[in-house]
């Protein structure tokens, strides 16, 4: 899977003001909903609901808010880089400023854990991350995200 099968330019928010996990969970649902023909308010109910079960941030500034959502056709994803990181329940009790979030139909089980391993790999990446860190524009770490090669061959 390549990152521009789930990710567009559009499903991209950069510098974005939030002071909470609910807030940018918010914002997620609001970009994912557009594309998926589905109300915001499911999508967020979704996201919060898996967030509950445990923080879905994987340390160094970084989570990865997904959940399966009923009614879903579309894999969706989307990025938000927050202008200063937020409490996310890290495990390394870091705040987070990166995130992607991952929507898929409720059945969708082995592709949302194959999806979630290649995001996972992908933003635990120290040189990537910081590079994506770094990147003022938005379009610009839209082109690194999309041109991000797993190490896995296959």
């Amino acid at each position: 899977m390549q990152i521009t099968d789930i990710l567009s330019p559009e499903r991209m928010l950069c510098h974005v003001q939030a002071s909470s996990k609910k807030r940018v969970l918010e914002y997620f649902s609001k970009l994912l909903a557009t594309e998926a023909g589905l109300s915001s308010h499911e999508i967020f109910n979704s996201l919060l609901s898996r967030e509950r079960l445990g923080s879905t941030a994987m340390g160094r500034g970084v989570a990865i808010p997904h959940a399966r959502v009923a009614d879903c056709q579309l894999t969706l994803g989307a990025f938000v880089q927050l202008e200063k990181g937020i409490d996310f329940d890290a495990m390394d009790k870091q705040p987070v400023d990166m995130l992607f979030a991952l929507m898929v139909p409720e059945q969708s089980t082995e592709v949302h854990l194959q999806i979630l391993a290649q995001l996972a790999e992908m933003l635990s990446d120290d040189l990537f991350r910081e590079r994506l860190r770094q990147t003022e524009d938005c379009q610009e770490k839209f082109n690194l995200l999309a041109q991000w090669r797993s190490s896995q061959v296959g």
